[in-house]
């Protein structure tokens, strides 16, 4: 399957938490119907990209990145490569890269999705499908080129600043974890 071939089946499968989600699935969907390739990055002026929430193997703590343009704490995340064959493996792949981590075991469903605004296009925006990764037992995590800082935060008590997105991302996650329904969040905008 390609990746545009998953980024349609994984939006047209997955059931939204709550009707923003909805709304916003719906979104993503007429997006990457509408383009030949919705994840790259030349796709203007939006284009759907990829995050993971990285979780300790007790579930207990999450890894967050500082963003170095935004100075926040945020999940891993980036820009689908023309050899992710999917937007999961996309996510695995910058979660690795971000965080040093090898060997997350993620949830091939999207908790969340989230739509921002972006700098590489005029009026565009990143439509993030949001993952949950665990990470192995005893593992730590590295900072890498693409951060200032990254380290584990327990699930009550995340760092200040975090975006809400990111405080709602985390509460999807840790549903998802329990395999109890997502509570819901009101994350991306129209």
């Amino acid at each position: 399957m390609s990746q545009t071939a998953d980024i349609r089946a994984v939006l047209a499968r997955w059931s939204p938490p709550d009707d923003e989600q909805e709304r916003l699935r719906a979104l993503f969907a007429d997006h990457a119907g509408a383009h030949d390739e919705p994840g790259a990055r030349a796709c203007s002026p939006d284009h759907v990209t990829a995050s993971a929430l990285v979780v300790s193997a007790d579930h207990d703590q999450v890894a967050l990145v500082l963003h170095p343009k935004f100075g926040r704490w945020l999940q891993t995340g980036g820009h689908c490569e023309a050899a992710d064959p999917s937007l999961a493996e996309a996510a695995a792949r910058e979660a690795q890269e971000e965080t040093g981590i090898a060997g997350l075991a993620i949830d091939p469903e999207p908790v969340l999705l989230s739509r921002h605004p972006v700098y590489c296009h005029e009026d565009g925006h990143h439509l993030d499908v949001q993952f949950v990764a665990v990470a192995p037992p005893g593992a730590e995590p590295q900072c890498s080129d693409e951060s200032d800082d990254v380290r584990w935060f327990p699930l009550d008590d995340l760092p200040r600043p975090t975006d809400e997105s990111v405080r709602a991302l985390v509460a999807a996650a840790r549903s998802r974890l329990r395999g109890t329904p997502s509570p819901r969040p009101s994350v991306g905008s129209a």
